[in-house]
């Protein structure tokens, strides 16, 4: 078996806007996202072979999203269906600047239905397997994903998380923060935006909050720093990458590119054993390079590129 990054969690309907007609009604666009799905679809786009586990409705969008991972290679075999709820969505608009404000259709939404049984055995034999905080917002989904985790760290897999905070689907920013941070105890590489340092780690300042992170037990730590780049740190290495400029479209998707282009790279160079600080300048230069092509274009799975594309790309 090859080293397969799966990742588990949500999949769902990004209704993003796109414009406003001259009567002031906004229009929008049904896009495909999630940000385990986004990190799945990004790393088989740039040539890594990748699984999907989680949940949708038995509806059209919970069709369409099936069709979108299997058209970009993702293995959909430990996608789960139920008629018990309706594939989750996201509304997602999109300011002038092209910063993202999500709301959420999930009372409950397909995403949190994950059948424990099924996931564990999807997930047997991955070399790494990524999830998000999303998930863990609904309890029953959060003991899912948490014994999934716990079962592949236990079997040797590469345990990846985006504590990706959306504020809408918490009780409080407290609660938040405590489930948030209750999983790190599992995980080896952990992204964070800058926006999250303060909330996942009580430190402001990137090298800070990394610092408290490898202190948990986290082996490498990547905090992103939008049009600056990423700050990366090792309990032996740190540095950090310069973005790339580009006109932006949508930063929709642009975190979870950079997350499936780092880790992608990662899996098929040598694991986490022995990585030098040169290699990791080099594997977040390249994800730098992925997110900023996503990020000038619209959506967020549609906008990711290939991997000839990234490394045809102008430095």
């Amino acid at each position: 078996m090859g080293r397969i990054i799966t990742a588990i969690g949500e999949v769902l309907t990004d209704l993003t806007q796109t414009s406003i007609d001259n009567n002031g009604i906004a229009h929008f666009a049904a896009n495909p996202g999630g940000a385990p799905a986004n990190v799945a679809v990004a790393a088989s786009r740039l040539g890594h072979e990748t699984a999907f586990v989680g949940c949708v409705g038995k509806d059209t969008f919970g069709r369409l999203l099936k069709q979108t991972l299997w058209d970009n290679n993702v293995d959909i075999s430990g996608l789960q269906e139920t008629d018990g709820a309706s594939t989750t969505m996201a509304v997602v608009t999109v300011s002038e600047t092209g910063e993202r404000a999500f709301s959420f259709c999930r009372k409950p939404g397909a995403d949190t239905q994950i059948d424990t049984r099924s996931a564990i055995e999807a997930v047997r034999g991955t070399y790494m397997l990524h999830f998000g905080s999303v998930s863990l917002t609904d309890p029953g989904c959060r003991k899912t994903i948490e014994k999934v985790v716990r079962t592949a760290k236990r079997n040797g897999a590469v345990i990846t998380y985006d504590p990706n905070y959306r504020a809408s689907l918490w009780e409080s920013e407290d609660q938040a923060r405590k489930v948030m941070r209750s999983v790190l105890r599992y995980c080896d590489i952990v992204k964070i935006s800058d926006e999250e340092t303060l909330l996942m780690t009580g430190e402001q300042e990137p090298e800070k909050a990394a610092r408290v992170l490898l202190e948990a037990g986290v082996k490498l730590v990547v905090v992103t720093l939008g049009a600056k780049g990423a700050f990366y740190c090792t309990k032996d290495a740190q540095g950090t990458v310069p973005g790339f400029k580009v006109r932006v479209a949508d930063t929709n998707g642009a975190g979870d590119t950079f997350f499936g282009a780092l880790i992608g790279e990662i899996a098929a160079n040598g694991g986490l054993e022995n990585i030098t600080g040169e290699k990791l300048e080099m594997y977040v230069r390249f994800a730098n390079k992925a997110a900023s092509l996503t990020a000038s274009r619209p959506g967020a799975i549609p906008a990711m590129p290939y991997r000839r594309e990234v490394e045809g790309a102008q430095e």
